[in-house]
């Protein structure tokens, strides 16, 4: 199943902040509030979240991005292997 959710536009209504920070990544307690949209999606069986944004938010793109090399890292404790 496909899920839309629809991130364009200024966020004029929560200027100033949103000069510097996005709507949608304006923090919800610890978290960015489309993190909860996003997680909201997952547990109602949609696996597929197109995200309609406009090309002046990249950091909304580079939260959502992944780094591999980041992932992979094996952290070692005191000898042991975590």
């Amino acid at each position: 199943m496909k899920g839309v959710i629809i991130a364009a536009g200024y966020g004029t209504r929560f200027l100033p902040v949103t000069k510097t920070v996005p709507k949608e990544l304006l923090p919800v307690g610890t978290r960015p509030s489309i993190a909860f949209i996003v997680e909201e999606f997952l547990a109602s069986g949609i696996d597929e979240i197109i995200i309609v944004s406009s090309r002046r938010k990249k950091s909304l793109e580079d939260y959502f991005d992944r780094e591999v090399e980041l992932e992979e890292v094996t952290l070692l404790v005191e000898g042991e292997v975590l």
